[in-house]
């Protein structure tokens, strides 16, 4: 391994394109780095968790409790 390998290199498949290059330190824990991640958002995404969740069901509305009786009872006979 020469300590004065790019931490990116150009890709033997296109003209403009960089590529990790795994010859460097640096480069080869990007690879493992971004293979991680992908595999974790990937079943994350299959299995409906975290920033994938659906929303919460939004709770049913009920009147506030009171301490009144509805309605009033009647005084006047």
């Amino acid at each position: 391994m020469n300590d004065h390998e790019p931490v990116f290199k150009k890709s033997k498949w296109g003209t403009n394109r960089y590529v990790y290059n795994a010859d460097n330190p640096i480069g080869l824990t990007l690879i493992i780095a971004t293979s991680v991640l992908t595999i974790v958002m990937l079943l994350l995404m299959h299995n409906r968790a975290g920033p994938f969740a659906p929303p919460a069901p939004s709770p049913t509305w009920s009147p506030p409790p009171s301490q009144d009786p509805w309605p009033f009872p009647s005084t006047a006979p």
